[in-house]
Order: structure tokens, then sequence, then C-alpha cells
């Protein structure tokens, strides 16, 4: 079969870039999926992602090497196995990112890319609750909903000791002054998880120029002897097929496995390939290189007022939930379980903000088995959890064998620079100076976790704890980095590959260097503006 484009992957990216090249009904565009369609209701209510958290038909499951730097760990890594990607199965948190992130990538010779360049695609793709303004849409696909005014109310007493503190509130994150505690905005719409898949590619599906294979994983793209990408080799249901492509073939395939397609169709470092018997068709060493993540660690705290916590705890209470979100879509089920947070400077000379909170009213374990869901701890408690927003320690993305099935092998290379050490500390007093406004102290028995074993000034211990016990925000990207040098970068400010014709990235791969925040809106802003570039040069 022959195509105009091949879109491989339908996560937050790739269902985008579906619904915008084949809107105008003139080009026969097709999706590849690994996973199936989004079909449970797991994927509609925003707290169902903590039943796909180690849900093998829907999530990857994929896992770090041991990590040096973290006493040998080696770090969960879920990745969306299912129609809409990570998208799917994440929790909802909608930041884009601050506007010097964007300027970053501009300044490192990525022309079109700073903030006043890519705020009209973060624009188009939302309808925000508050209405279309200078910072936000009114009529994108992507619903984005406030959750203030619905919170618990101990996340109305983390706000008060943040500002007892002096520190700044925002009531946008997302709007033109992010600094400070704030309330999270999420990707939801009535109550419902309103990924890409929802919002983009369901729609679109009923064209008959859309076409997706479920159950269908890319084994390599192919090139000709021009060194352009011509075809895409898929195994599904056991069987190889070819699929061409007249145009393009944009691989959206996420931080993890674009890369790791890219090696197995032979393009990448001629090193690696060599050693795992797969042909040199493109040397290009940056591929699969640079990976980064936002790395987070929980502080645990009982509280002696009621939280989130009694509530789930309780079979009266789950039915009490479970009613409201039946009858209203909403209440806690309807959102995030990261009520509010924050952005905030971790030293007085800091320039920008440079860590991020998260306040959950709710402390809790998610059990590691398929059936696994939120486990509250067995007392009144809430989180405080911190993570650096621009670290500084890069790793890579590199296949593990010349089988597409094998997963790659993924290493972050987490906490392996001076830079990302200095900025734990920071993040480890920033959580204990706010937990000590009066606010807070009114509310909290005790520290939990890590409790008396971390002195208030012992840094050594703030380390250990944060190594010990750090896990990922799930935040992946820049493995196929943009830039303008083929020697250290993977595609173009156009996310064309270099030196490949006919082939792009299209995911948050990409991004030259991660967001300060959660990464989904700044992926989905790329697939808006990929769309435009795709468009332009057909």
């Amino acid at each position: 079969m022959t195509y105009d484009y091949i879109i491989v992957g339908s996560g937050s990216a790739g269902s985008i870039l579906a619904n915008r090249l084949s809107a105008s009904g003139q080009h026969q565009v097709l999706v590849l999926e690994a996973g199936g369609k989004d079909s449970s209701l797991l994927f509609r209510i925003p707290v169902g992602f903590a039943k796909l958290y180690y849900n093998r038909t829907y999530n990857w499951m994929y896992n770090s090497v041991p990590q040096p730097h973290l006493g040998g760990r080696s770090v969960y890594a879920p990745r969306g196995k299912v129609q809409g990607g990570s998208g799917s199965i994440n929790a909802m948190i909608y930041v884009r990112g601050l506007a010097h992130d964007f300027d970053d990538w501009a300044a490192a010779g990525n022309p079109g890319w700073s903030f006043a360049d890519v705020l009209p695609a973060f624009k188009r793709l939302e309808t925000h609750a508050r209405g279309a303004s200078t910072f936000h849409g009114g009529s994108g696909p992507i619903h984005v909903t406030p959750m203030q005014g619905h919170t618990h109310p101990i996340t109305d007493t983390y706000l008060r000791g943040c500002a007892e503190l002096g520190y700044p509130a925002t009531d946008d994150f997302n709007g033109p002054a992010p600094e400070g505690a704030g309330v999270y905005d999420v990707n939801t719409r009535n109550g419902q998880r309103c990924s890409s898949s929802f919002a983009y590619l369901h729609p679109a599906l009923k064209r008959p120029n859309l076409h997706i294979q479920r159950n269908t994983l890319a084994e390599c793209v192919l090139l000709d002897e021009t060194r352009r990408a011509v075809s895409v080799q898929v195994l599904q249901h056991g069987e190889r097929h070819v699929l061409h492509a007249r145009r393009e073939i944009i691989l959206a395939a996420g931080a993890v496995d674009s890369p790791k397609l890219l090696q197995l169709s032979g393009i990448g470092d001629p090193a690696l390939l060599a050693r795992h018997g797969i042909a040199l068709r493109h040397a290009l060493p940056a591929v699969g290189q640079h990976l980064q993540d936002h790395l987070c660690a929980s502080y645990y705290y009982r509280a002696n007022i009621p939280t989130l916590n009694d509530t789930f705890s309780s079979w009266g209470g789950r039915l009490k939930l479970g009613l409201q979100y039946a009858l209203t879509r909403s209440g806690p089920l309807a959102m995030s379980v990261n009520q509010a947070g924050g952005f905030f400077r971790g030293t007085a000379e800091a320039t920008a903000p440079n860590l991020q909170l998260y306040f959950n009213p709710l402390s809790y374990q998610i059990p590691r088995n398929q059936k696994a869901s939120i486990q509250p701890e067995p007392y009144s408690g809430f989180l405080l959890c911190f993570n650096p927003c621009r670290p500084t320690s890069r790793g890579s993305v590199q296949i593990a064998s010349a089988g597409a099935a094998d997963a790659a092998r993924i290493d972050p290379n987490y906490l392996s620079t001076d830079h990302d050490v200095r900025e734990v500390i920071q993040g480890s007093r920033l959580v204990r100076r706010i937990m000590q406004s009066p606010a807070l102290r009114a509310v909290t028995v005790e520290e939990v976790l890590p409790g008396k074993a971390v002195g208030v000034d012992d840094e050594a211990a703030m380390l250990t704890y944060f190594r010990q016990n750090s896990g990922s925000i799930y935040h992946l990207c820049g493995s196929c980095a943009m830039g303008p040098d083929p020697a250290t970068s993977v595609v173009d400010a156009r996310l064309r590959v270099h030196g490949v014709v006919g082939l792009r990235v299209v995911d948050a791969s990409i991004f030259p260097n991660v967001t300060s925040g959660n990464t989904n809106a700044a992926t989905m802003m790329v697939a808006e503006r990929g769309a435009d570039m795709i468009l332009d040069d057909a």
C-alpha cells in the first residue's frame, strides 16, 4: 500500500499530525500504532491513570539501566502503548514551560522556536476555560481546565503557607507571570481526559483519507539509493509488510522509540550500528544522545486534619467519590492528584525559577501489579515533591539488539553534574522552608519521610535521600535533538532529519533542552508547528 504520509506513532504528537495532515482531504495519511485503541473508560476518567501505571497491555513499562549516581537503581519509565501514547496514561498536568525555555531553543540555532514564535501554536491547540486572550486560545481541540476552586481544602493551606513566606502567587502557570505558587491546569473536558487522541484523532478518523493500523510495530524505515525515506517495514499479527510513502515519513514514536527506530534503520552512530550488525545507511552520531528528564523526590507528611487519604481509604469515601463523579463529572476523580505546586527560585541569585513543586492532598503509593490503583498511606497525609526544572545531566537511548521487539537501552545518566546536585540541595531546602510556614505547621503532625534522619542543614543526608528515593516524572526528551549541526543534533529547525530526504521527527525527542514543567503541552505544540512545516513543504 502507498500513502502520501506515514506517521509512526499515534501519541500526543502523532494524533495531531494525523488530523492536520489529513484535514484538506488531498493527502492519503496512514498512522501506525504499536498498541491498541483507547476505548477503555480508564482512559477517560482522570484517576484511571493509576490502573494503567503497570499495565503491560497499554504501557511499554520500560526501565532505565542502573544509574550510578542513584545508588545503582534502575528507574521506571512508563510509556504509552496505546492510541494517544503517553498522553493517554499521564496525570494531565498542562504546563507549557517557561518563556526562556523556548527562547533558549531559538538561541541554540533553531530559528522560529522562540516563545513568541511558538505561542500562536500553543493558543491554536487549546480551548482554555477562561476564554481567548493574549496568552490563551478559545477554540482549539484540547480543552484546558483550571483546578482552582475545586481542590481539596488542604491545598489552600499550602498556598497560604507560600504566601506567608513571601513567595509570589500565580493564577496561571501558562500566563504572563508563571512564577510562584498556584493551582495547576489540566487537559480535561467535562471531567474527562482530553488527550490529543480524543481531541484530534478520534474525530479525524471519520475522514476517508485517514487510515490507522493498530497493533502494528514499525521495524525500520527504508531508504532508497538517494538516501530518501520511501517505506516503513512493519510487523502486524506476525506478518511483515512494507508500506510506501510518496511524500514523507514522520516519526512520532517518542523520546525512546523514535531514536531506536532511526538506529534500526541504519541511521545513527556507526559504531553502535556495527556492534549490532546493522548496515549503515547514514552516519548521524547524535541519534539517541542528549536524553534528558525531570527527576523528583517526594516528602511525606502526616496531617492533623482530614486529607484525601481519609476519603480514598474507606469504602464509604470511595463510594461517595464515585457517585459524585458519575452524577456530576466533578470531584477528586475528575482531577489530577497533583493539585497545586509552582515554580520557585532556589537561590536569591537565580535569574529565573529553577525548581518545580507539586502539592498533593494525598500521600500514596501505586503497588507494582497489573491491577494497580492508588493506595493511600494509612493516615491523614499529603505530599510535597520537587524537581529541578532544567537539569544539565545528559544521557542516551541505544538499541540493545537488531530486533525491533527488544526494548532500547535507556540511560538518562541522572544526577551526573554538579549543577544538578546543587539544585537537589536547593529543592530539599525549599520543601523544608515551605513546610515551616505557620499555615502548614498548624496542620502537620510530623514529616514521615525523610523525617528526622535528614536534618534541616544536613546536605549530605538530603542528597542521600534523593539518590535513594527519587524517580522520574516521565518527561524523557531530547534524544533526537533539534539543531543546526549534524554532528551534535538529529533534525534541523524544520524537524527534517539531517542528511535524509523525506524523513522528519516530530515529538518530544526533538527538544534541544527539556522545558521547565510537564512536557506534554510542549509536545503537542511541536506537533502543531511540525504539521505547519510539512504542509508548507508539500
